[in-house]
């Protein structure tokens, strides 16, 4: 849990620049906090996972110990994409995007 709130703080830091922000980086990292918060919770719950950047697989394990956390599935699909798609080239994030990436972030957190 605290490399996933090394994540976030990153994410957050970069979101908040004034000079020449990376929002590719801030949707990034917001999408590794969010995968690195249920796939702690997985391993404390000793149910095996798969390496995936896919929250949605990771949600699906997850439910059976936390049925709770099943509202985060809209947030966690959209979070998906920023593991891959905005690190090469073709798309680009812009401040709304990073903006949203952050908000959805945050109801993974505990």
């Amino acid at each position: 849990m605290q490399k996933a709130e090394g994540d976030f703080a990153t994410a957050s830091r970069e979101s908040r620049s004034r000079k020449a922000p990376n929002y590719d980086a801030v949707c990034f990292y917001a999408q590794q906090c969010a995968e690195k918060y249920p796939k702690a919770c997985l391993q404390e719950a000793a149910i095996p996972f798969p390496r995936t950047h896919d929250l949605a697989v990771l949600l699906n394990l997850l439910l059976s110990a936390q049925p709770s956390l099943a509202p985060l599935r809209p947030a966690l699909d959209t979070l998906t994409a920023y593991a891959v798609d905005v690190r090469y080239p073709g798309q680009v994030s812009t401040k709304v995007t990073a903006r949203e990436a952050l908000k959805l972030c945050r109801p993974v957190r505990p």
